[in-house]
């Protein structure tokens, strides 16, 4: 029963011992979930009695969310029949595919305060589903609100995005951390990351000085044991880690760069952000919405000699970055552009690491803004790139 699950799981490295399973099993059998329950229900079941440690959380949502993909719901004691869903499952029925002249034809509603002012007057007066068409929210159409469909400039409502083009996104999103424990797969980052480094011999006097010890020794005609603080990386960064949306496609190279880190740098702090910093950051994003920490709390936490680096595509609206109320997730007070301003001001050697390839930047609207914003301090997330990055902040 669900051994597909179970073969997966363990095909996956997740440690999954054979007796955790058969309480699960037990679980199931004992009907604690009913026929017909919800997906979400039994995921967090068999996370719970599967799971013993957070740090597999990670694999296990990847695992879970493979197998059981478009599925809404499990009976208790029945096995999924996962081969048989289709991929296009979500695939929206009434997705329309128009001719670059349609598309040209379809005009944005002039401006991005008109935008949210529509759809707000949309929102009050629409009390039913729509699919197709061009004014009300729903699926498809060429509305500029809801998903599917096409519009230059609209605000995507759920849904997935299909051609990219949405300047705000309204849906709750769950993001996962970073796996700090991904091994490279080549030395060379971690080689750059060294660049910034530079040592001093801090702390308690614990390591023997044979240099001096020899010396001293010579000298009194005894034995003389000199002793010597450890030699240390004083340096000490600050990570800003983008996470979410377009980020998704760079996960496996942003984690191998937060690994990387963590072994080089014995002072360092980490925050992720989603698209542009704004007036909170987190640490864990299953908590993001739970415990926040105020951008500027962060500011006056850690002095001007740390270094700064932020690592994200810079890809998204314009508005997120000029604009109060830009942003994706919720209505920010201040323009993104702002809190990059004061992070400047505040480390001055700061640098931006972008994983998209270098030639790609111009395409981007918003990349043109944030390097402008970070005064040319944005390199790509290449070897390369990182030894520049390394370079400008060791001066």
């Amino acid at each position: 029963m669900l051994l597909p699950f179970f073969t997966a799981l363990r095909d996956a490295r997740v440690p999954v011992s054979l007796k955790e399973w058969l309480f699960l099993m037990e679980a199931m059998d004992k009907r604690v979930l009913t026929a017909g329950t919800r997906v979400e229900d039994f995921y967090h079941l068999s996370r719970a009695v599967l799971i013993k440690d957070e740090k597999h959380y990670d694999r296990f949502d990847q695992v879970f969310g493979k197998v059981f993909k478009g599925l809404e719901t499990v009976g208790a004691g029945e096995e999924p029949d996962v081969a048989g869903v289709p991929e296009d499952w979500l695939k929206l029925l009434n997705e329309k595919f128009l001719t670059d002249e349609q598309k040209a034809e379809i005009e944005a509603l002039g401006g991005f305060e008109k935008l949210m002012e529509t759809l707000k007057q949309r929102l009050e007066e629409q009390h039913d589903r729509h699919q197709g068409g061009s004014k009300w929210i729903g699926t498809g159409g060429t509305s500029p609100f809801g998903n599917g469909g096409y519009n230059p400039e609209g605000v995507r409502i759920g849904g997935k995005s299909q051609h990219g083009r949405a300047v705000k996104v309204w849906e709750k999103r769950e993001y996962r951390n970073l796996d700090d424990s991904v091994e490279l797969g080549t030395r060379n980052i971690k080689v750059a990351l060294r660049r910034l480094r530079r040592f001093a011999r801090q702390g308690t006097p614990d390591e023997l000085d044979m240099d001096a010890t020899i010396d001293g020794t010579a000298r009194q005609g005894w034995l003389d044991i000199q002793m010597r603080p450890e030699r240390r990386n004083t340096i000490k960064v600050l990570l800003f880690l983008d996470i979410g949306g377009s980020m998704d496609g760079h996960v496996k190279l942003c984690e191998e760069l937060f690994s990387a880190a963590k072994s080089e740098f014995r002072h360092l702090e980490f925050f992720y952000f989603h698209n542009c910093l704004y007036e909170g950051v987190w640490k864990d994003n299953r908590r993001r919405h739970e415990a926040r920490t105020p951008t500027w709390e962060v500011l006056n936490r850690y002095p001007g000699d740390w270094r700064a680096v932020v690592v994200g595509d810079a890809t998204m609206s314009p508005y997120e970055v000029t604009m109060p109320g830009g942003s994706v997730e919720h209505w920010n007070e201040e323009a993104g552009a702002v809190w990059l301003k004061r992070l400047r001001q505040q480390w001055s050697k700061s640098a931006w690491l972008n994983p998209v390839p270098e030639r790609y930047w111009s395409y981007t609207p918003s990349v043109g803004l944030i390097r402008e914003v970070m005064e040319d301090q944005m390199f790509p997330l290449t070897l390369d790139g990182l030894e520049r990055a390394m370079r400008s902040l060791a001066r």
